[in-house]
């Protein structure tokens, strides 16, 4: 069975069951691993395509909202910065004019910085996220029209 096939395999069951925490300890002869997860469902219902969208319904925080255009979504579970050090102009904001390859916003993960780059020229139409906000895989961060 493949790694990814056992982890659906393990999520299905835990939902089933109603777990969301996980404790995981091996023993090796260096001394002890042990691992503490957290399973939560994900609060953003995630348009399934980066391409461009008529219309879709995305719900953001707790308010569910249209979000029409291109959408740029997190490839990582992070956390988002949307400049590129503390005090220093955004990337971009609602209203600039991006170009394909432009850095609009840097995702950390594992004290690594990932730039996010848009993939498509056009205006912001609207930054889903706010600096420093925790985000999940897939979800929507910025809108291009």
């Amino acid at each position: 069975m493949s790694f990814r096939a056992t982890v659906e395999s393990m999520s299905k069951i835990m939902d089933d069951m109603g777990i969301t925490e996980l404790e995981l300890e091996r023993q090796f002869l260096f001394g002890v691993y042990r691992k503490h997860i957290h399973l939560s469902k994900q609060q953003v219902a995630a348009v399934t395509t980066t391409s461009a969208v008529p219309c879709a319904d995305v719900k953001c925080a707790t308010t569910p909202e249209k979000i029409c255009g291109h959408v740029l979504k997190s490839p990582m579970v992070g956390v988002v910065y949307l400049a590129p050090e503390p005090g220093a102009d955004v990337f971009v904001k609602v209203g600039d004019t991006v170009k394909v390859g432009d850095t609009v916003a840097l995702v950390e993960a594992m004290k690594t910085f990932n730039p996010i780059k848009s993939d498509k020229d056009g205006v912001v139409k609207k930054v889903l996220v706010s600096d420093g906000q925790a985000v999940e895989f897939e979800q929507p961060l910025i809108v291009i029209e």
